[in-house]
């Protein structure tokens, strides 16, 4: 789920930036962006996009630092997952032990044993996973909607956040089955 918020944090702007007659809000947009975007907020929210920078009162200096320490105001746009939340993304990739599904800026591993009740049999080469009774099909483009069953955000790089999916339940798979439970 997708949230605009509200926050407030400090960006260090460093000495070279303090220059006489140069205005450091010019700098802040830039620094902020670099130093909230793209990563996970103190409540494990991921921050896509920043806007809206407005410096709180005056900087502060540390002894021995040189640079300046600003408490600043912005508007985030931040992706914001809940465990058992159900999401919708798109199967970007097919391995030995599953598939990856793209949510929102993140993937998600939807495991093989998660995929449906029917045994699979994977095709990586073409990209399909394949229910051996039931024929159901999902592969790489496929819009499949799934339930978050685990959920392990790493703050320091969100690309190794693990993200675990399923689809066994009614109502979550490929959308092509949800369609076809619906009309029978």
């Amino acid at each position: 789920m997708y949230k605009v918020v509200r926050k407030r944090d400090t960006i260090r702007i460093p000495a070279e930036y303090i220059r006489k007659g140069k205005s450091l809000n010019e700098h802040i947009d830039r620094l902020a962006a670099t130093a909230f975007e793209g990563r996970f907020d103190d409540q494990n929210r991921f921050v896509l996009v920043t806007t809206n920078h407005e410096p709180i009162d005056r900087g502060r200096i540390i002894h021995g630092d040189g640079a300046i320490y600003q408490q600043v105001e912005f508007d985030a746009v931040l992706y914001c997952i809940e465990d058992y939340e159900v999401v919708e993304g798109a199967v970007t990739e097919v391995n030995d032990f599953g598939a990856f599904v793209r949510i929102g800026p993140m993937e998600a591993l939807l495991h093989k044993s998660q995929i449906m009740e029917d045994h699979v049999d994977i095709n990586t080469g073409m990209g399909l996973v394949e229910g051996r009774q039931s024929g159901k099909r999902i592969g790489v483009g496929s819009s499949v909607r799934g339930r978050v069953v685990s959920l392990s955000p790493d703050t320091s790089d969100p690309r190794r956040s693990k993200i675990g999916l399923t689809c066994k339940q009614t109502g979550l798979g490929s959308h092509e089955w949800i369609h076809e439970e619906k009309e029978e």
